[in-house]
């Protein structure tokens, strides 16, 4: 035979509670325990959704209106004296070196020592400073720089016998103006 369950009872919440099945306790429960998790989540959604809207529209603002046009990079302004040293330091850069070294070695007789080689790019003129032992060399070595095709005009420019050396050299500097390549 079955059991049979028969309930006198008036209806009230005590009974509906303990008519209730275990399982649908448990559930209800665990629903308003995450009550609160649900609701904190619904509020954080909101405000995301809020924030996407905002950045949409600003988005749709900034696509309507003609934007100004932007350079990829500024160029930095530069100063007539900054201009200046840096052009004289591209000058001093593109002289011709091979072309003025292979001239002066042309030139330079071995009785001469070259002491010093030292270009002005702006005026195209190369100073040279060499020494030698008698003053027919130093004639020489001018006529012959004179005669190179590189320079334009060579000018004497100083000499001086260094009486403080026993073998008394010939110091001179010469003024070598070459020509535009």
């Amino acid at each position: 035979m079955r059991k049979m369950d028969i309930d006198l009872a008036a209806p009230s919440l005590r009974r509906a509670v303990y008519r209730t099945p275990r399982i649908a306790r448990v559930a209800a429960l665990a629903a308003l325990c995450l009550l609160p998790v649900v609701a904190v989540a619904t509020v954080k959604y909101v405000d995301a959704l809020r924030r996407y809207e905002l950045l949409a529209a600003s988005l749709h603002a900034r696509q309507q209106s003609p934007a100004p046009l932007q350079t990829a990079a500024r160029v930095p302004q530069v100063t007539p004296e900054r201009a200046a040293a840096i052009n004289a330091a591209v000058m001093q850069l593109n002289l011709p070196w091979r072309g003025l070294h292979d001239a002066v070695a042309a030139a330079t007789p071995p009785a001469i020592a070259l002491l010093a080689l030292d270009p002005d790019a702006r005026k195209r003129v190369l100073h040279i400073t060499a020494e030698t032992r008698n003053s027919d060399d130093m004639i020489a070595c001018v006529e012959q720089m004179q005669a190179q095709e590189w320079f334009v005009a060579v000018v004497l420019t100083r000499h001086e016998i260094n009486d403080q050396d026993p073998n008394h050299p010939i110091r001179f500097q010469l003024d070598a103006q070459w020509r535009q390549p």
